[in-house]
């Protein structure tokens, strides 16, 4: 494809994400309060899911985002392509942020959560993403969709099945949450560059935000 209708096409997807963004935003202001003076606000953690490691000196970027958002799945072959772009230079971290109006998206992040246990989440990264049109906006939850995708990947569904059920996995989902919420995330996706909240206005201002802090 050539760069220049490539480039229209992106700009074309971005807008309809911004677009997205701004009603998920709206519907979702009353899902988040804003955190008690002098709370701790943490970006990244050192249990975080980190897509990409750049290394010393790289930029963090983060992303707070929920499986089932449409901004998110609108957003993602855009994520694929920074990472790419600034492969090396760049630290990717993934965060899990459910929304309540999302039947299954809490399902979705314990279903990569349990396969983040088999070190191997950016595989369910992928394949909830790919597959966000069948499984998304249902009338009741499907854990046994996201177990079929286990399965695919080739995950010990003991060990799947045993994550899904430990508390302890749904906990984890709900810290990389109320990390978010302290930090007035209140839609997705949301992102952080070192350590600073990107105000999605334009079709490019991740990418520019990025672009600065790499070049310093």
């Amino acid at each position: 494809m050539k760069n220049s209708v490539k480039a229209t096409l992106i700009a074309i997807a971005v807008a309809i994400v911004l677009l997205i963004v701004g009603i998920v935003f709206a519907l979702n202001q009353k899902a988040t309060t804003a955190p008690p003076e002098g709370e701790e606000r943490q970006t990244v953690r050192t249990d975080s899911h980190v897509l990409d490691d750049g290394g010393e000196g790289a930029v963090t970027v983060v992303e707070f985002l929920d499986f089932e958002c449409e901004a998110c799945g609108a957003f993602y072959p855009i994520v694929e392509e920074l990472r790419e772009k600034f492969d090396g230079e760049i630290t990717y971290v993934v965060r899990y942020f459910p929304l309540p109006g999302h039947i299954n998206s809490t399902q979705a992040a314990l279903a990569a959560e349990a396969a983040a246990q088999q070190d191997r989440f950016e595989d369910m990264y992928h394949r909830l993403f790919e597959t966000q049109a069948q499984w998304g906006e249902q009338p009741q939850e499907t854990p046994e969709v996201f177990r079929g995708f286990a399965e695919d990947l080739g995950l010990d569904m003991t060990a799947y099945d045993a994550a899904i059920a430990d508390p302890a996995t749904a906990e984890r989902v709900q810290a990389d949450k109320s990390d978010g919420e302290k930090l007035e995330v209140s839609s997705t996706p949301s992102f952080f560059v070192d350590g600073r909240k990107v105000e999605l206005q334009e079709w490019d201002d991740l990418e520019q935000a990025i672009e600065k802090a790499v070049n310093g």
